[in-house]
């Protein structure tokens, strides 16, 4: 019977926070679940949603949870920009985007906030990377800028004019790519005079 570690669940693609059934293929059978909850090397978080006990917690713990538990979200806007270490705020909420035909997730292990993405808002600049073994979609540093500006309105522009000089700062994106983004997402004309104005 194959041992619940971090290293097989992350060889399996399935990360430090599972559901019963991404476990199954390793040959865990709920009933082993319980008995690995009871014995403390699995924590019952709720929603359906297990942990590891043996991995160590990180600042993106709360992220990769949200990912695990919404497998279809994308990280986007204020938790984007606190992944990437872009400007000073630090959200409570996991801000994720989904499919605007979806419905809101229900029984998230965290407070999350939701805004919905369509056609190539679900796929331009949007990268994966592992968190805790969990694989995330999450929003470009690019795509993260031209996002504030795009949902400027939700918390301000000032927000949205600090990730742009942070990110051209710490050379996470260039002009070009920011620009190219916001061509695709329809905010070029809305970035424009912000984007000229940092420049001069």
């Amino acid at each position: 019977m194959t041992e619940l570690t971090a290293a097989t669940l992350n060889a399996a693609d399935i990360g430090a926070f599972f559901r019963p059934r991404d476990i199954e293929t390793l040959g865990v059978p709920y009933r082993r679940l319980r008995g690995l909850v009871a014995a403390g090397a699995v924590e019952n978080l709720g929603g359906g949603l297990y942990r590891l006990a043996e991995v160590e917690p990180t600042e993106l713990e709360t992220v990769a949870m949200v990912a695990a538990a919404v497998p279809h979200a994308i990280v986007c806007l204020m938790t984007a920009l606190r992944v990437y270490e872009i400007g000073t705020e630090s959200p409570h909420e996991v801000w994720i985007a989904i499919n605007r035909k979806a419905r809101r997730p229900a029984r998230v292990p965290a407070q999350i906030r939701v805004v919905w993405f369509s056609k190539a808002m679900l796929t331009y600049g949007v990268l994966r990377r592992p968190m805790l073994g969990v694989p995330v979609a999450i929003t470009s540093p690019a795509r993260t800028v031209v996002d504030c500006f795009r949902y400027r309105n939700k918390f301000g522009l000032d927000t949205a004019l600090e990730a742009l000089r942070d990110v051209l700062r710490q050379r996470l994106a260039t002009v070009d790519e920011i620009m190219r983004t916001a061509s695709v997402c329809r905010a070029r004309t809305v970035l424009q005079p912000y984007m000229e104005a940092v420049l001069s």
